[in-house]
């Protein structure tokens, strides 16, 4: 893909999604060490976001405006989306929400996401300021043919066919491995081709007390667990 709107040198295969998320990934974690053996602590959100401000500038990988991704199309509870409509592509600039007091969760649900949906990738391009001047990671996926939204049925069945078994009433699924969120109509479409195509779920490995973060930060929890 070529694409003179981002940054030279980010869309390239060299330094495409696999090398850049490792690099970030590592950043973030060198991070989250020092602090730790200073303070004691891995709660370091904040100083890991605005490190890796600092750090993508340096390297490059910073985005200036979000204006050159596209014309605004949506606002979900983590990103703001952007549409290219030139290349076919579908920005996100994703805000860390879920990433609670770490962002290594962060990485590890971008990882996860391509392994289970490839289909459906996320690249990190890099890192830019949203609307509400917010430190945002810019991932995109290509945009999806669909016509319609998937429905309750035939998520649950495509995640079973996987190895995926329901929880709380269905509120995630996990395979013990893994727990998928948000598996929810608005988050997977129905492509015009027949198949699924899972574009906005939240994967985490299991038994990390995930779930209590995702409750906490999620409008799409069902409060009536909460009670």
């Amino acid at each position: 893909m070529e694409d003179d709107k981002i940054s030279p040198g980010i869309n390239s295969e060299k330094e495409g999604f696999d090398s850049l998320l490792e690099e970030a990934a590592n950043e973030a974690r060198r991070i989250s060490c020092a602090i730790q053996e200073v303070a004691g602590t891995t709660s370091c959100k904040g100083v890991q976001i605005n490190g890796l401000k600092k750090w993508a500038i340096g390297k490059g990988y910073w985005i200036s405006s979000y204006d050159i991704l596209g014309e605004f199309s949506d606002r979900g509870s983590e990103n703001e989306v952007y549409m290219d409509a030139v290349y076919q592509i579908v920005y996100k600039l994703n805000d860390f929400r879920y990433a609670d007091d770490n962002l290594e969760s962060f990485f590890q649900r971008i990882k996860i996401h391509n392994n289970l949906f490839a289909d459906c990738a996320y690249t990190l391009h890099g890192f830019t300021e949203n609307q509400e001047g917010k430190i945002c990671a810019v991932i995109s996926q290509p945009f999806i043919r669909a016509d319609r939204e998937a429905s309750i049925e035939e998520i649950a069945g495509a995640l079973a066919l996987m190895g995926f078994a329901p929880m709380q009433d269905g509120e995630y699924f996990t395979n013990d491995e893994v727990d998928i969120f948000d598996a929810l109509p608005n988050n997977v479409l129905h492509g015009i081709d027949g198949n699924l195509y899972f574009i906005d779920t939240i994967c985490l490995p299991s038994n990390n007390n995930f779930i209590d973060s995702y409750k906490s930060l999620s409008p799409n929890w069902n409060r009536a667990h909460l009670e």
